[in-house]
């Protein structure tokens, strides 16, 4: 009993805390109560696991217990307790199997055993300085009878804080091959889940038998329990569980043992991929390994559960395992009957490094002819482009899911793919001197040259929203800069990407990298691409505020270029011309709406109010069908007025935008660096001197006087294309062409050249003279 509320008083403060009780009513009243579903066939992607209603959780030995492997990790069993609860209170039925008796008994005898040694020989010796003390060798089922009530009044007193109640089954393998304790067993189970009671299940180690030999894998009903992998896999078929969780040690199934060289971890699974696995030795704990565990789960699979293997012993990911599982995310190695026709995302990444690396040595003239070939594709096939597109526009607008501004971005037309078509002939001609370039020589010392060149990032993703056009574009600047691509566009362009991605493929064949760039067309969520941090060096968003942030949150080991919104800003002085603010403030706001780099935000110098240069810019907004939202100090001179604004960092995306009134040029910097997301920024005046002023302390990436903001973009400023625009303040700022998918490296040439020879004693000396750079490229 002290035992028991020694552990109990060790448990976190969220699980001790009587008050956490609400949990469980909270879950009541947000349960989605699953419908069960027709069980005889796994589910074929992770994405439906989210329909998983009856689950069977293993917690293996080396999760449950310490590291010194004598004792229960305490921390970790509360976060799986706390995630296995708050799915029960979703409405599914969980299940448990746990290892953990064995540590828990060893534990408490060998407290006991030292207990009494110490007293014996306190007794015999008369001292109180004891000699050493030794513990002798504790029989497993010995520790397994005395510790398996504590390990359950742990998980009792842990439930029993989010108001669930817990039931111990223990069993052995007699229990299954005996049809009457098998039935028994199988009614006592649902009876316990029918009254939302959580049964956590072990195998009776006291007295556990040998298992029956060469009878695994010879049928639905016939395993043998040789440890709790089996146990699982066999509750959850008899069950007709829906999803089965292996957590252990170890982050899933590797293609070879965890730790060597070029161990891979094995996203999906499949039934006959056995042969290329390479097992290594057992856990440090338990009496399984991988085989075991694979076999389980193949045995699992075949009987109709999905199993997922993965860690529970992460301090990072612990906490939400379970629950990312459920959720559908890419954790640890998800089994599966139904291979898919392509390859996955991992083998396309690799591939479109292997072809980019090849890209990359091509000549300069043989890249933009591939560039080239792409823009006359382009052209040449646009009855089969626009057709694509018209089917992504139907389904678009019939479903009604797509707002105005992200259907004008699907839409392409004719006009759309010639001007792409003009960008990436003028990109082919830009292309030649990219890559290779060098930027700088240096002689060192005598016979010792130092060079800085221009070398491709590696392998891109760029995520896109709605516009197909993107794809092209991107292409061509890959090629141009010997990048490998990996492209992820919307679903709601799944038919025009498919057919640009399929022309992009066509064009890179005359030179034989058609790899080189790869279009995800899995189920693959963007937050699981954002974890590729070994396969893929840059991420480029390009779509909505929402994207890109949510794109920059995932990506923890990948930097990610892009800006995460447009709110851009066209400031009318006092000593404006009148023709040309309406001109600039139309084209900055009507031209294109949904672009990043349309105007929202209009800032009047207050002594243009009520003038006729106000009056006419009303009039034309109105006109154009722009609703107008007044900033606090704008509305203030209103009787009358719009409706106020809701945040003066609001990007509309639409024929909508802010008008507030600022008293200076000043007084406009300063609102545009408060409020603005440092993309393009305008100023409309005939003042020089306030213009350059305007221009030199406004901190954007793009910053105007007297032209439109719609001017932001890099076939305007003649990059032939873009990849988007950055906002960022490294590497590369605004609209980013050719040159801001450049690295560079440096190249030293010698003659067995130390770094001794330049000590003091040594016999050479740094010169470090420049030297002119050559013209054209190295391959």
């Amino acid at each position: 009993m002290f035992a028991r509320l020694a552990l109990c008083s060790r448990l976190p403060s969220r699980i001790r805390q009587s008050n956490v009780c609400p949990v469980s009513i909270r879950g009541f009243s947000q349960a989605k109560f699953l419908l069960p579903r027709s069980h005889g066939k796994s589910f074929a992607h992770r994405s439906e696991l989210k329909q998983a209603k009856r689950i069977v959780v293993k917690l293996g030995s080396a999760v449950v217990t310490r590291g010194d492997e004598c004792g229960l990790a305490l921390g970790r069993l509360a976060s799986i307790v706390e995630q296995v609860a708050m799915l029960q209170n979703q409405g599914r039925e969980m299940m448990i199997v746990t290892s953990g008796a064995v540590a828990f008994g060893k534990q408490r005898l060998r407290h006991e055993i030292l207990l009494s040694q110490s007293v014996r020989q306190a007794l015999h010796s008369g001292q109180n300085q004891l000699k050493d003390i030794s513990v002798p060798v504790l029989e497993a089922r010995a520790c397994a009878a005395a510790g398996q009530s504590g390990l359950m009044a742990l998980y009792e007193a842990m439930f029993t804080q989010y108001s669930i109640c817990t039931a111990q089954i223990l069993v052995t393998n007699l229990d299954f091959h005996d049809e009457q304790k098998r039935r028994n067993l199988n009614s006592t189970l649902h009876e316990l889940l029918r009254m939302n009671i959580v049964p956590i299940i072990n195998t009776n180690d006291a007295v556990v038998p040998p298992p029956v030999p060469n009878s695994d894998l010879q049928g639905v009903n016939v395993i043998s329990i040789k440890d709790n992998d089996s146990l699982a896999a066999r509750l959850a078929v008899e069950m007709k569980a829906d999803l089965l969780i292996a957590l252990s040690d170890v982050q899933g199934l590797y293609d070879s043992p965890p730790g060597t060289d070029d161990a891979k971890l094995i996203d999906i699974f499949y039934p006959g991929d056995q042969q290329s696995i390479t097992y290594g030795t057992k856990s440090r704990v338990g009496i399984g390994g991988m085989e075991a565990k694979v076999k389980a789960a193949l045995w699992a699979l075949q009987g109709g559960t999905s199993v997922v293997i993965a860690n529970g012993t992460d301090p990072k990911v612990t906490g939400h395992v379970i629950t990312d599982i459920v959720e559908g995310k890419k954790i640890g190695t998800f089994f599966s009957e139904v291979k898919p026709a392509g390859p996955t995302v991992e083998q396309q990444t690799e591939m479109a490094r292997h072809a980019g690396r090849a890209l990359a040595s091509l000549l300069p003239e043989q890249r933009g002819e591939i560039i080239c070939c792409l823009a006359e594709l382009l052209t040449e096939k646009k009855d089969e482009i626009l057709s694509a597109n018209r089917k992504d526009m139907e389904l678009a607008t019939s479903t009604g899911r797509l707002s105005q501004p992200l259907i004008n971005r699907l839409s392409l037309s004719t006009a759309k793919l010639n001007s792409l078509a003009i960008g990436l002939r003028q990109l082919a001609v830009s292309s030649g001197n990219s890559v290779g370039r060098v930027l700088r020589r240096t002689r060192v010392a005598n016979n010792l040259e130092l060079e800085q060149i221009t070398v491709p990032i590696g392998v891109l993703l760029v995520i896109f929203e709605s516009r197909p056009d993107c794809l092209p574009q991107v292409s061509a600047l890959a090629i141009a800069s010997g990048n490998a691509l990996l492209l992820k566009g919307g679903k709601e362009a799944s038919n025009t990407n498919k057919i640009l991605h399929q022309l992009t493929q066509e064009a890179l064949s005359i030179h034989g990298v058609a790899d080189a760039i790869q279009l995800v067309s899995t189920r693959e969520e963007v937050e699981d691409l954002c974890k590729l941090d070994k396969m893929i060096d840059l991420i480029i968003p390009r779509g909505s505020s929402e994207l890109v942030r949510d794109i920059q949150r995932a990506a923890k080991g990948i930097p990610v270029l892009g800006h995460s919104e447009g709110v851009c800003h066209v400031y009318v002085d006092s000593e404006a011309s009148m023709d040309k603010a309406i001109d600039v403030v139309k084209d900055s706001k009507c031209d294109y709406p949904a672009a990043c780099n349309a105007m929202e935000t209009l800032l009047i110098h207050r002594d243009l109010l009520r003038t006729p240069l106000f009056d006419q810019i009303i009039d034309m907004l109105r006109t154009e069908e722009v609703k107008i939202h007044a900033g606090p100090r704008f509305a203030s001179y209103l009787t009358f007025s719009p409706s106020e604004v809701k945040s003066l960092r609001t990007e509309y995306g639409d024929l909508e935008c802010c008008i507030e009134v600022v008293d200076s040029m000043q007084d406009a910097v300063d609102h545009i660096h408060k409020y603005g997301s440092s993309h393009t920024d305008v100023i409309v005046t005939e003042n020089e001197e306030t213009a350059e002023q305007f221009l030199q302390q406004v901190d954007s990436a793009c910053v105007f006087w007297n032209s439109s903001s719609r001017f932001a973009d890099g076939y305007r400023f003649g990059l032939g294309a873009e990849v988007g625009i950055s906002t960022a303040r490294i590497h590369a700022r605004g609209p980013v062409g050719l040159e801001g998918l450049l690295t560079t490296k440096w190249v030293l040439r010698g003659e067995g050249h130390t770094v001794a020879d330049f000590s003091e004693q040594g016999s050479m000396k740094y010169l470090h003279e420049s030297i002119p750079v050559p013209q054209g490229h190295i391959n």
